[in-house]
């Protein structure tokens, strides 16, 4: 498996670099691959079918300038930041694959997250919900995927040392919630792992085995959507 270890400059880049990626290995100009990333400002990151008027706090993210935008994959709302470390993962769909269906490829994914997660933690670690991983029933990773044909994108975004208070104050109580959660507070919910991005980038790459360099990068194409997608209200805000 290929490995992309790859930041970009502006939130927009960063959800564009995903379906760009996608997109490329959906037309054959691509590989299976594991990409690494770590955003450098606040931003909130909508689920495809989420409504933000719901799931935002929209007057505190415009009064302190965080982007409020959508990805292309299903799940929750999410803040993200600093104190943040997101993977996604490129791979092939076949009938007799371990990606044939939605649950086998949850399964097939996060059962690989947790047992990485357990040994890296030396701490049980728990698959709950959907595609969530957590410890002692406080989530420390949410997880979601989009499926073509030929390819999917899964990824997810493990909390290292996110600000947990300004979590509390960008989102609401979700509008759906899994049952583990018992309508607690995002406080309540969610927990930090403190440990360095470069200990899960580590363990992440070992357990893909992904090592060699991924090229090309489709940087046009991921400009190009960024600007003509994420960037827009018409996409961030359509519901």
């Amino acid at each position: 498996m290929k490995l992309c270890e790859l930041t970009l400059p502006t939130p927009e880049e960063n959800l564009a670099c995903d379906e760009a990626l996608l997109d490329l290995c959906e037309a054959g100009g691509g590989e299976e691959f594991l990409r690494l990333w770590a955003p450098r400002q606040y931003f909130v990151a909508l689920g495809y079918a989420n409504k933000a008027e719901t799931e935002v706090n929209l007057p505190f993210c415009r009064n302190h300038a965080i982007p409020v935008l959508r990805r292309c994959t299903g799940g929750g709302t999410v803040l993200q930041g600093p104190g943040v470390l997101n993977y996604s993962l490129i791979l092939r769909i076949n009938d007799s694959g371990p990606c044939h269906s939605v649950p086998a490829t949850n399964q097939f994914i996060l059962e690989r997250h947790r047992d990485v997660m357990a040994g890296l933690l030396c701490a049980p670690v728990e698959w709950r919900g959907q595609t969530d991983l957590a410890i002692g029933g406080l989530k420390f990773a949410g997880n979601a995927q989009r499926r073509r044909h030929r390819f999917l994108l899964f990824h997810g975004s493990f909390l290292l040392h996110l600000d947990l208070s300004l979590v509390e104050q960008v989102l609401p109580l979700p509008s759906r919630q899994p049952d583990y959660r018992v309508n607690r507070s995002h406080a309540d919910f969610l927990i930090n792992l403190n440990i360095p991005v470069s200990a899960i980038s580590a363990a992440l790459s070992k357990a893909w085995d992904a090592t060699a360099p991924l090229a090309p990068i489709p940087f046009d194409q991921i400009t190009l959507l960024a600007r003509e997608k994420y960037c827009l209200d018409e996409w961030n805000l359509r519901f």
